[in-house]
């Protein structure tokens, strides 16, 4: 077991960037790492990393043997699955990516739910935009909306998603309500950019016809959110998704418009490589979210 607690130190020290934060996982002292370290790389006889009282840097030979544990560590997570009798205890650790505004949303609220369920998980979550490669990164689980998947993963549906243009009763009151998305041309949109580009082409459907329309406005942001809330404060008209704006189309904050275009709707998965068995904690992580999206994230209308 002594190669198992030197391949764990390994990792710990991966994810958490420090012997002291990994020492601190393993209930043991900085020292008791390094020491797991050194015995590591004089049985190897390779360097796998390079250690200051500053910074931890991962030799070329050391971020593939990082791989190659990580693999065997849920490989032997799986296999005591497959072995248990009964219900067993979820436990170990579970590292979790998510797009930014939804994690904050629609995951991270939970996390202390499932941890009541689950005293002995620990949790680490990743809430960016950019995909997050699962070997590479170490990830066991992503929730991606929409896209396209690698064949070597797995997704499983979580809710289902949609896009809805809305804007403030005020608004519409004072500039009229759009009947085709050809009047946007017409109206203040506030549009989301990326860096120096603005995405202000709106996608709708007609006769299962898809088509786009170039939308302008006086002010965008790259923060949905702000755009949110700046239509509800009557600056113009917002396309975004119903996970972002449901609760204040219930609370009648913001009304919808065009629905008739609307495109179809997409998938919010939770997705995760291909594996022989699926570790426990996976599973029980995804169907704590689908339980709790069924009521949070019902299916759009329309």
């Amino acid at each position: 077991m002594d190669k198992f607690r030197e391949a764990k130190a390994l990792i710990l020290v991966a994810d958490f960037g420090s012997l002291a934060k990994a020492a601190v996982q393993e209930n043991v002292t900085p020292a008791v790492i390094s020491r797991r370290l050194d015995s590591l790389e004089r049985r190897l006889g390779v360097k796998l990393l390079h250690r200051s009282t500053r910074s931890i840097k991962f030799t070329d030979v050391g971020i593939a043997f990082l791989e190659d544990c990580r693999r065997l560590t849920k490989e032997w997570d799986q296999v005591e699955d497959s072995v248990s009798s009964g219900p067993r205890e979820v436990s170990g650790y579970l590292n979790i990516t998510a797009p930014a505004a939804f994690g904050r949303i629609h995951i991270a609220p939970h996390a202390t739910s499932f941890l009541t369920q689950h005293p002995k998980v620990k949790l680490s979550f990743n809430f960016t935009d950019k995909v997050l490669g699962f070997v590479q990164e170490g990830y066991d689980l992503s929730i991606r909306i929409g896209g396209s998947i690698d064949p070597n993963l797995v997704a499983t549906e979580l809710a289902v998603n949609k896009r809805v243009v809305c804007a403030s009763p005020s608004y519409l009151k004072k500039m009229g309500i759009p009947k085709h998305p050809k009047d946007l041309l017409n109206h203040e949109c506030l549009a989301l950019n990326y860096r120096d580009t603005s995405s202000n082409a709106w996608h709708f459907q007609e006769s299962n016809i898809p088509f786009q329309v170039k939308t302008h406005g006086a002010i965008d942001c790259n923060d949905g959110e702000i755009l949110k809330n700046w239509a509800i404060d009557g600056l113009g008209l917002v396309w975004r998704s119903t996970w972002e704006v449901q609760d204040e189309l219930l609370s009648g904050k913001l009304v919808t418009v065009l629905d008739e275009f609307s495109i179809p709707g997409y998938n919010i998965m939770a997705v995760y490589p291909h594996q022989r068995i699926v570790p426990t904690k996976v599973k029980e992580f995804i169907s704590h979210l689908k339980k709790i999206y069924t009521v949070e994230i019902p299916p759009p209308r329309g």
